[in-house]
Order: C-alpha cells, then structure tokens, then sequence
C-alpha cells in the first residue's frame, strides 16, 4: 500500500467517525488521494474529469430526479389517501385488518414511487395515526410501517436498482421485473407475522363494507391507481424506457392531483419542485463523489484484491453469497443505501460476475438486503423517520421490529438460494 491509498482509507474511515456527510466526505478524500499519489492515472485532473462523467454516463439516471419528482407529488396530493381508503376496502375486514392494509398499501404505493423513505414518510403517518386509534400498541404500528416501506425499492419501479443498472449493465427493465416477485413475498411473509400477532393480542377486525362501498371506494381510487399501470405497464410493453415512464408518470401526478382530486395548488406545486431540486442535487453530488471514489478503487486494483481473496477462502457460490450478504447486512446497519450502492457494489461486482451469479440475480438480492438494513438498528433511517413522525421512543420500535427482521431475512434467505424467484419473470419475457 501506498502513502496516498493509506491517507485515502484513513480519511474515508474518519468520515464516518465524526459523522461527516458522505459526499463530500468522499470527495475530500479522494483529493487528497490524488494530491499525493504519483502517475499519469492519479493526475489531479481526474477528481473533476470523473466527477463530470458520472452524470453523463448514463441516460437512465435520468429517471432518478423524475421518479423524486412523482414521489413528491403523490406524497403532497390526495393520491396516498386514495390508496389507503382502497386498502382498507380490500383487506381492512381481516383480524388485525389495519396491519395488513399497511401492507398492501406500501405494496400499491411502491409501484408509484420506488422510495422506501417515500412510502413511510407519506403513507406512515396516516397508517399509524389510524392503527393507533383502532388499539394497535405504538411499538407494533410502528414497527410494521418501517418493515412494509421496505417493498418499496424491490418491488418496481425502484431508484437503488437504477444506479445498480448504471454500475453493473443489468437490464432496468430486468431489473424491476425481478424484483415483482421478491416484492410481493416480502408482503406476504409479513401479512402472515400480522395474522400471528393478530391473533395471539386479539387485535380488532375492521368494518364490514358492502359490495356497493367497495366499488365506490375503488372508482375513487382508480385515477391514482392507473398510474401504476402507466409506469409499469409502459415499461414492460416496450412502449417506453423507465426513464420515459417516469417522465409519463410523474406528468400523470400532475393532472390527477392538481385536476382530479385538487389537492396540490401552484404554491404546493413550487413546494414539491424545490424539494425535488434538493433531493436530486444531494444525489447528483453523491453519485459525482462516488464516481471519482470508485475511480480510486479501480486503478488501485481494490475490487480484484477483495475477489482474490475471497476466493482463497472459497470458491462455493453459495458460500460466498452468504458472506456478500452478512457483509452488506452489517454495512446497512451504520451506512446509508446510496453509499452502500454507489461505493461498495463495484468492490464486489468483478468477484460476482466470476462466480458466474446472474447480475438481475444479484442485483434484485442486494436491493432487498440494503432495504431491510433500513429497519435494522443501530442506525437504520426508517426506524428514525417511523419514531419521528408517530413521537413513539426509538428503543419500543426496535424491539417491536426485531421479530419483523427475522420474518425479513427468511425472504432474503430464500430469493438468495433460489434464483427462479427473480429469474423467473424477466426470462418469461424474454429480458
């Protein structure tokens, strides 16, 4: 090792000591990697050349700001309560019925949106001020709202998987279709912990509705409904790229909130652009770090390192998927997802496509692990965002989570070994 890679880690390393933002942690570390290191591919000029290049890589990222954008629409408008009252209509009945509405919700919301911190923001508050009033205890509601925003980002469309795309060439369509499936078990598996809980504390059923409420509910929600068929439906059509889709989408917010259901005035509307600005800036000045982050790994040979010696300790896949994802689990817990994306999936992306892993595979199992990272403590974000909006103590949270996380892992477990679960799809239509 190097004087310059040395002084590189041990910045990178006290960035997250004394809590330094990530972005400009990295970039200030990689300046002074090139300030000290020696070689025509070390030249100073490279901090600005990468920076640049990383946002005009790639046309998908395009969709990154757009799928913000409908986000922030759908979270200012009536939409969440459309989707939360058609929820209920549906499985609100069941013993427990509000637990399982929070399900199904993030699992419709999530077709909108691609954002875990989205869904809880939006729909959380509603689903836990609901379920508390109903006698659900604080922990528990809680609890279940951070564990459903999960599905978010694995079932499609899904912004994590659009800067694995650009990292690893994996197909973005491939992608969302792959994580259909892992999506909608994660609902499932956690319906059924519901079920469980439900019964052993004698939770209350929801109000019985009739034929005809049900169909009122549903003509009320379709609008916002139908934009998952837009977004989804074009995408897998052909019709449009993703990033299209969320071009067609976040436009479709816009007419159904500001003319259908008239929730979102111009006032509104200036709100939404400028935290639409904020968000995309905060990303584009991460991603640019990353890109002059992972240029440093590269030319110092990290990933190839790493992969040699893992493969010294073995050469099972199965093993070594294992491992990959006990190490992300650990990296969820203290880094944030982006970060965890943008610098440590390229370290481990040459060790992966040596072993033969399917990228769409990998990608779709690493989506699902960083998401649960987001309800694991210490540090998970959804805990923060799910006890700051309810006022309920971080520490009730977390130990009504726990027994959710294991619910968690089994799915993660059973995607990881059984790769038809992802595959499956995406090779059905030929992708």
């Amino acid at each position: 090792m190097n004087i310059a890679l040395i002084v590189f880690i041990v910045l990178f390393i006290l960035v997250f000591i004394i809590r330094i933002p990530i972005a400009l942690g990295m970039f200030m570390s990689s300046i002074f990697y090139f300030s000290l290191a020696k070689g025509p591919m070390a030249d100073i000029s490279m901090v600005a050349t990468q920076f640049l290049t990383s946002l005009n890589s790639s046309f998908v990222l395009i969709a990154v700001p757009l799928f913000v954008f409908m986000a922030e629409i759908m979270n200012s408008g009536k939409v969440t309560d459309m989707i939360f009252s058609f929820a209920t209509a549906l499985v609100g009945r069941r013993r427990g019925g509000l637990g399982h509405v929070n399900v199904v919700a993030s699992i419709i919301f999530s077709g909108m949106t691609g954002s875990a911190l989205a869904d809880a923001s939006g729909l959380g508050m509603m689903e836990i001020r609901a379920m508390k009033k109903h006698g659900y205890d604080d922990g528990f509601s809680c609890a279940i709202t951070a564990a459903s925003a999960t599905i978010g980002p694995v079932f499609p469309p899904s912004i994590p998987m659009i800067f694995y795309s650009m990292l690893s060439g994996a197909s973005v369509g491939a992608l969302f279709m792959g994580g259909m499936l892992p999506g909608i078990l994660v609902g499932l598996a956690l319906m059924a912990y519901i079920a469980y809980i439900a019964n052993k504390h004698q939770y209350v059923r929801g109000d019985m509705i009739t034929f005809s409420q049900l169909i009122l509910v549903t003509v009320k929600a379709a609008p916002a409904l139908f934009s998952v068929v837009i977004l989804l439906g074009g995408i897998y059509s052909g019709i449009v790229t993703p990033t299209e889709a969320g071009a067609l989408a976040s436009l479709y917010a816009i007419i159904i909130s500001v003319f259908v259901y008239r929730s979102v005035g111009w006032q509104d509307f200036a709100g939404i652009l400028a935290a639409t600005v904020k968000t995309t800036g905060i990303l584009s000045l991460l991603v640019g770090s990353a890109y002059v982050f992972s240029y440093i790994v590269a030319i110092e040979r990290i990933p190839g390192i790493v992969a040699e010696f893992l493969l010294n300790v073995t050469q099972n896949k199965y093993l070594l998927l294992l491992l990959i994802n006990i190490t992300f689990i650990v990296l969820g817990m203290f880094v944030d997802t982006m970060t965890i994306i943008l610098v440590f999936i390229p370290i481990v992306l040459p060790l992966v496509q040596a072993l033969g892993i399917d990228l769409v595979h990998f990608g779709v199992v690493i989506t699902l692990n960083m998401m649960i990272g987001l309800s694991t403590p210490p540090f998970g974000m959804l805990l923060f965002v799910v006890s700051g909006i309810s006022g309920t103590p971080l520490k009730v949270v977390i130990k009504s989570i726990a027994p959710m996380l294991i619910v968690l892992f089994g799915v993660l477990f059973l995607i990881t070994y059984v790769p038809p679960l992802v595959t499956f799809i995406p090779n059905f239509f030929g992708m």
